[in-house]
C-alpha cells in the first residue's frame, strides 16, 4: 500500500498528518499543507475537498515546497484531498468518445497517446469508458496542462463531472510502481 505525509509547513516542518488511504478533507488535520513526502505508491491529490478542482500525480520522493511543486505543473497553490492510485499490473484499454454519453467518434486506447488530434483527427474527447487500467488525461498534447485522473468505470460526461472548460487532448498509463 501506499503512504504520503503533508506537512503544513515548507521543508516538511511543522505538524504532519500521514496518510495511508483516500483522504476527503486534509483540512480537517492540518491547516494548510507547505511540503508533501512520498514514501511509497503514486496518489493524486486535488486543490479541493472531496476530489474536487485541479488534480496533480505524486509519485513516490521529497516535495520540498508547494512553490516547486507549481514549477513541476502542479496548476494550484493548495491541497485539500488525496486518492492512493492502486497498485496495477494488467494490460490496459479503454474507450475515448468525441461527445457526451459515448457519442460521436470512437477510439480504442491500449497504449498512450500524446495527440488525439494527431493520431486520430479528434478534436474533443468528452467521454470514455476505461475497463483496464488507470490513465491520467491531461489538457493539452504532449501531456501538458491540468490533468485528470480515471480508474476503470463509464465516465459519460466530462463536463457533468465538472470539467466544462477543459479539453482532454492527451493520455497517458499509470504504469509506475504505484
Amino acid at each position: 500500500m501506499g503512504k504520503i505525509i503533508f506537512y503544513e509547513d515548507r521543508n516538511f516542518q511543522g505538524r504532519s498528518y500521514d496518510c495511508m488511504s483516500d483522504c476527503t478533507d486534509i483540512s480537517s488535520y492540518l491547516s494548510r499543507v507547505g511540503s508533501v513526502r512520498v514514501e511509497s505508491g503514486c496518489f493524486m491529490v486535488y486543490e479541493r475537498n472531496s476530489y474536487m478542482g485541479n488534480q496533480f500525480f505524486m509519485r513516490k520522493g521529497e516535495y520540498h515546497d508547494m512553490q516547486r511543486m507549481m514549477s513541476m505543473g502542479m496548476m494550484f497553490d493548495t491541497i485539500r484531498s488525496c486518492r492512493m492510485i492502486p497498485p496495477y499490473r494488467g494490460s490496459y484499454r479503454m474507450r475515448i468518445y468525441e461527445r457526451d454519453n459515448f457519442g460521436g467518434q470512437m477510439y480504442e486506447l491500449m497504449d498512450d497517446c500524446d495527440s488525439i488530434m494527431d493520431r486520430y483527427r479528434m478534436s474533443d474527447c468528452q467521454s470514455c469508458h476505461v475497463m483496464d487500467g488507470h490513465w491520467l488525461f491531461y489538457e493539452q498534447a504532449h501531456y501538458r496542462g491540468r490533468m485528470a485522473y480515471f480508474r476503470p468505470g463509464e465516465y459519460r460526461s466530462f463536463r457533468d463531472m465538472g470539467y466544462s472548460n477543459m479539453r482532454f487532448m492527451s493520455m497517458r498509463r499509470i504504469t509506475d510502481m504505484c
